[in-house]
């Protein structure tokens, strides 16, 4: 019986179009987007932000040290990065719908603070929610499966009760090897219906948990 619902935040309940902000800076400048991407991206610092390692300006540093060259883009672009996140339309009504159906709702999330700085608007449906875990604040992140268990523990939820869904293949995995069920997250027109078909199997009939 799914008595928990849980998702992943980034491209599911938000939208994170980085390759659609970086050419609303550059253009077709296609070298200078590889360099740029893969000072920010290659390198570990997002992902430790991430992880709460790094604060922004630290990793602003450490991403700038390998492109010295493109120190004033790489500013610029770090500086704007909430431009690239998006809210979607169907992320409360969705949270709401489950809701009513009795299950809890909450988010496990690859999630900086700095990215939360950015952007807090397409956040809005954080309210609507049970709870849930910013990696950031826990310093560990998906697909490690102690970040799995500290949701568990910090609201009391069986695994066998809980359904994930996520964009990162290896998150899913990582989630199926916790005991949860668990759906890749492939846009919310193919996903929604898979999502729903599982969790109407009981009829929407579940005790709450109590935190």
């Amino acid at each position: 019986m799914i008595k928990n619902v849980i998702f992943d935040i980034g491209n599911v309940l938000m939208d994170f179009d980085w390759m659609g902000y970086m050419h609303s800076l550059y253009g077709e400048q296609k070298g200078k987007i590889e360099i740029i991407n893969s000072a920010i991206w290659s390198h570990g610092c997002w992902q430790s932000m991430d992880r709460g390692e790094l604060s922004g300006d630290e990793a602003t540093e450490k991403v700038v040290s390998f492109a010295p060259e493109y120190e004033q883009d790489i500013r610029k672009t770090l500086s704007g990065a909430g431009k690239a996140m998006h809210k979607q339309d169907y992320a409360i009504p969705w949270i709401q719908e489950l809701k009513a159906m009795g299950k809890n709702v909450y988010y496990l999330s690859n999630y900086s603070e700095f990215a939360m700085d950015a952007n807090r608007s397409v956040l809005d449906f954080l309210p609507f929610m049970d709870g849930g875990i910013f990696s950031c604040y826990v310093k560990m992140a998906k697909p490690d499966h102690a970040i799995y268990h500290r949701l568990c523990e910090k609201y009391n939820l069986n695994p066998a009760e809980c359904f994930f869904t996520d964009d990162m293949p290896e998150n899913i995995k990582a989630a199926k090897e916790c005991n949860f069920q668990a759906v890749l997250f492939e846009g919310y027109e193919k996903t929604y219906p898979i999502i729903m078909e599982m969790v109407r199997k009981d009829g929407g009939k579940t005790h709450r948990t109590q935190e």
